[in-house]
């Protein structure tokens, strides 16, 4: 990555100070993030229906704190999977929320691939394109529902970071064999969840149709550098993100689209 992209993260993470501490103090921020904290451990079930970003201060924690977060994972697991080669050109990220994970994987990639956002949240919506105009990438993201966006086509990268196990039963069920089919389309896929010890049931009948179809499943453990006010909060809550951890299943594209052989529409055609 060149001094220039590399920069990119440091100045988007002053940016968001600037956004989000301009109408909360440091408490508030701190009083919101145990919350926030404390609903993704002890109360996942809530996540589905949007309860993550109620209310301003859950709103500004998620920004503040797990976005920069989920940025520097995803960073690492493309660098691991060497995944900026061959180029995407367009990253479909399946869930985006304020937009970090497919800017990661564009940032490592020179900026060049065209990321298309898709968010149930309105808020998470617009806030992921503030993050692209930030980081000087070409992408556009807007609400809509992810089990239903047109998947599938040659030169398309799809990502789904932070986001399946948030969905319901019956719709990660309809969405792991699109997946598989939209690889056989020509489509990269790479899901990405935390590694925990419950709350995942799922995964490993996903993790086995990925390495039926060729893909692989990876745990990932990167040390982490934290920007001083990130670190401050880490310790401030209790936590710890001195290492970052995550889980992610990756699949390549397995079959080149035959030309002329139809496909499904573009997620942002019309």
């Amino acid at each position: 990555m060149s001094p220039d992209r590399q920069d990119r993260f440091g100045e988007w993470f002053e940016a968001l100070e600037r956004r989000h501490l301009s109408r909360l103090t440091p408490h508030e921020l701190r009083r919101a993030l145990q919350a926030l904290s404390s609903l993704y451990v002890e109360r996942r079930d809530r996540l589905g229906s949007g309860a993550a970003l109620e209310g301003e201060g859950k709103r500004a924690a998620f920004a503040l704190f797990y976005s920069p977060l989920h940025f520097l994972t995803l960073r690492g697991i493309v660098r691991s999977l060497a995944l900026s080669s061959p180029l995407p050109e367009t990253i479909l990220d399946l869930g985006c929320g304020t937009g970090p994970a497919g800017a990661a994987w564009a940032l490592e990639c020179g900026g060049r691939p065209r990321i298309i956002g898709v968010d149930r949240n309105r808020w998470a919506a617009a806030e992921a394109r503030w993050t692209y105009v930030e980081m000087k990438l070409h992408g556009k993201a807007r609400p809509g529902d992810l089990v239903r966006v047109p998947l599938g086509g040659r030169g398309e990268a799809i990502l789904a970071a932070f986001t399946v196990n948030e969905l319901e039963v019956s719709e990660r069920q309809r969405l792991l064999p699109r997946l598989i089919r939209a690889s056989h389309a020509g489509s990269r896929i790479l899901v990405v969840e935390p590694i925990a010890r419950r709350g995942f049931p799922w995964w490993e009948q996903w993790s086995a149709a990925f390495l039926r179809a060729g893909g692989r499943s990876d745990d990932w453990r990167f040390p982490s550098s934290l920007p001083e006010r990130l670190r401050l909060l880490d310790r401030a809550t209790g936590m710890d993100h001195s290492e970052l951890t995550a889980r992610s299943l990756y699949l390549p594209a397995t079959r080149a689209k035959k030309p002329g052989a139809p496909t499904e529409a573009s997620p942002d055609a019309g």
